[in-house]
């Protein structure tokens, strides 16, 4: 009976010697099927985690200009890397909103949401919006200068 692979979605038929068989033979869907294997492993096994922790700790030890090098000639990734870092930080600042009793005046807000479209009907007990929350705080009052005559 064909089934579904998890990782391409592609039909495909089971080995008659693996009927529980979740992945096709696919070279990239056995590279996944692979590492998902391995991640559980490292997550169910401590013993199997700490010799995996110091193969790559010998590896870093003998390889130590690698991520230098890497980084030099994959511009692309780094700036990836950055980005990905910069959304991290606003998460944390966010996060962190929630410990500042200022934030917590945020009641006051006059927000809205339009539901607009054919399938409103549909939504009015459903609603979910996603946004991008900006809290611009005043800066300190300066001293006004009296006017040159």
């Amino acid at each position: 009976m064909p089934r579904s692979c998890l990782s391409c979605q592609q039909s495909f038929e089971p080995s008659k010697y693996r009927p529980d068989q979740s992945f096709c033979s696919q070279p990239d869907c056995q590279r996944e099927r692979r590492a998902e294997y391995h991640r559980r492993k490292i997550e169910a096994d401590p013993v199997y985690a700490g010799v995996v922790n110091d193969s790559r700790k010998k590896w870093r030890e003998t390889h130590p200009d690698y991520q230098k090098a890497y980084r030099l000639s994959h511009e692309a990734a780094v700036e990836r890397n950055r980005e990905l870092q910069r959304q991290r930080d606003g998460r944390r600042r966010v996060q962190s909103l929630v410990k500042n009793n200022l934030a917590l005046d945020l009641k006051r807000s006059s927000a809205g949401i339009w539901l607009i479209g054919p399938a409103v009907r549909d939504l009015d007990r459903n609603n979910l919006a996603s946004c991008q929350l900006l809290i611009f705080q005043p800066l300190a009052p300066t001293a006004t200068l009296p006017a040159a005559s």
